[in-house]
């Protein structure tokens, strides 16, 4: 058997059909909205690491700090003999939990990008050449199938990219996740837990301005992708902490009433001065909150780890019994 395979779930013109789809319904809804996903092309990947190595965006040193302390601890509570890791991009923090895993055979990351999904294997097996990898050209906002490997499973879900979900998206998908866990199985899921609000903003809206480019890149893409007549100098970066919903939320305002030809979708969108596109939704989380989540889902929260400033968090949890 191949060390590496490569299954594709989701048809070769997915992510352009999607992309339209996600355009024509969000700049015609009211307000205007566009999934976080389309920001990383290569640019806005590119982007979104700078943004991780930036000093006021805490949370990828967060996480990394609880798992190269909880990897032991992680891999004793579950005994995974596979790794599942969705939305795995480069796999990069994953390898503390390989690493920690000894009984590890079999490692499936779930991503929409072929690229980074074989870039990630190709430098995991020159690594480990004894690790199984099977990955999945997948969605993970959507049902998955999973190839049949050893159990027990772990099942990452990493960075606080749960976070992005609104609260009935995010139902929906631990709903899905729970299906894919057998008795013995577990989720381990990171998300960034609320804090002071100066903290917050400050991480999505850097003094570098770094974050701004990330978040006008999503135009960059609609003028490439849909051959949109969008210039992100007209728009200024907005980042704003919603107190009642505990999130952020950021969004591209318009400097000046302007119109947006689309012409591979014939769309023609109107923007007033002053109107704001929201981006990205990131919502923050305590613990309370992430067992009711997880109990609706029908899992049960059994181990919480945080960093030792307590501003990120990872939970394992198991189908409730």
């Amino acid at each position: 058997m191949s060390p590496f395979q490569l299954t594709r779930t989701l048809p070769e013109d997915a992510t352009g059909a999607a992309l339209s789809e996600d355009v024509l319904q969000g700049l015609t809804s009211t307000p205007k909205v566009l999934p976080p996903k389309w920001f990383y092309d290569a640019r806005g990947s590119e982007l979104f690491e700078e943004i991780t190595r930036l000093p006021e965006y805490y949370p990828t040193r967060a996480e990394r700090e609880i798992l190269i302390a909880r990897a032991p601890a992680i891999a004793a509570a579950t005994g995974a003999r596979t790794l599942v890791e969705l939305g795995s991009g480069s796999s990069e923090k994953t390898r503390h939990l390989l690493d920690a895993l000894p009984g590890l055979r079999s490692y499936l990351p779930v991503d929409v990008s072929e690229s980074a999904l074989t870039g990630a294997a190709e430098a995991l097996l020159r690594e480990r050449p004894a690790l199984q990898v099977h990955a999945l050209i997948a969605d993970f906002t959507q049902e998955l199938i999973l190839p049949d490997t050893p159990g027990p499973r772990l099942v990452a879900f990493l960075g606080g990219t749960i976070g992005n979900l609104l609260p009935p998206e995010r139902a929906l998908f631990l709903r899905s996740v729970q299906t894919l866990l057998r008795p013995g199985d577990a989720l381990l899921l990171g998300t960034d837990l609320v804090k002071d609000e100066e903290v917050l903003v400050r991480a999505y809206d850097d003094a570098r301005g770094v974050t701004a480019e990330f978040n006008k890149n999503v135009l960059n893409v609609l003028a490439r992708e849909l051959d949109a007549d969008v210039d992100p100098a007209d728009f200024d970066h907005v980042a704003l902490w919603d107190r009642e919903r505990e999130w952020i939320e950021m969004r591209l305002r318009a400097r000046s009433a302007l119109t947006v030809k689309i012409p591979a979708l014939n769309l023609v969108v109107a923007f007033e001065e002053g109107e704001e596109l929201r981006t990205e939704v990131s919502a923050k989380f305590r613990r309370e909150g992430v067992a009711a989540e997880l109990a609706g889902a029908g899992m049960e929260l059994s181990r919480w780890w945080t960093d030792e400033r307590g501003r990120f968090a990872l939970s394992l949890a198991t189908v409730a019994s």
